[in-house]
């Protein structure tokens, strides 16, 4: 006698439906089953997924436009330079700056030896870094390291007065 290949099963979410289960090894479809009963069907899976997909979406875009207007703020009191570049790299940029800045401000001022002064002198270099891809380069970069990368910094990574250069 064979073992048979399809299987009734009652799914978690209420559904009942029969897999064909001939694509397993005889001797793992009982278990095979009896796992499917735990799960739900496909298709209430994959609506949850969607609206699991949806809401993540929803969650990020919220968080990128409260990033995007807190960059934004930030560029604005302490006079920072608009950023150049491609126009879908602008609004990244302007948030990587800001997070980078952020970040090197506390481990150099607040919790490091810096007075404002200091500050003040790197703040001024980070103005003149004004190509939007040299700050998405940076933004896994530790905030400590900021000084660093901005002498090392390329003329092209720097912003010109000039608009024929």
């Amino acid at each position: 006698m064979a073992v048979r290949t399809k299987w009734t099963v009652e799914h978690q979410c209420g559904h009942e439906l029969v897999h064909d289960l001939s694509d397993r090894p005889a001797d793992r479809r009982a278990g095979f089953a009896r796992w499917l009963t735990e799960r739900d069907c496909t298709d209430c899976w994959k609506a949850a997924r969607d609206t699991d997909t949806e809401s993540k979406e929803q969650w990020l875009a919220a968080k990128r436009a409260e990033e995007q207007q807190a960059a934004a703020e930030w560029a604005e009191k302490f006079d920072m330079p608009p950023l150049e570049g491609p126009e879908r790299a602008l609004d990244w940029s302007e948030r990587s700056r800001h997070q980078l800045m952020t970040a090197a401000h506390t481990a150099l001022v607040v919790e490091g030896t810096w007075d404002e002064a200091d500050w003040a002198e790197l703040e001024e270099k980070a103005r003149t870094v004004t190509r939007a891809g040299w700050w998405i380069d940076q933004r896994d970069a530790d905030g400590a390291d900021l000084l660093e990368l901005l002498d090392a910094a390329t003329e092209q990574d720097h912003g010109t007065e000039n608009p024929f250069r």
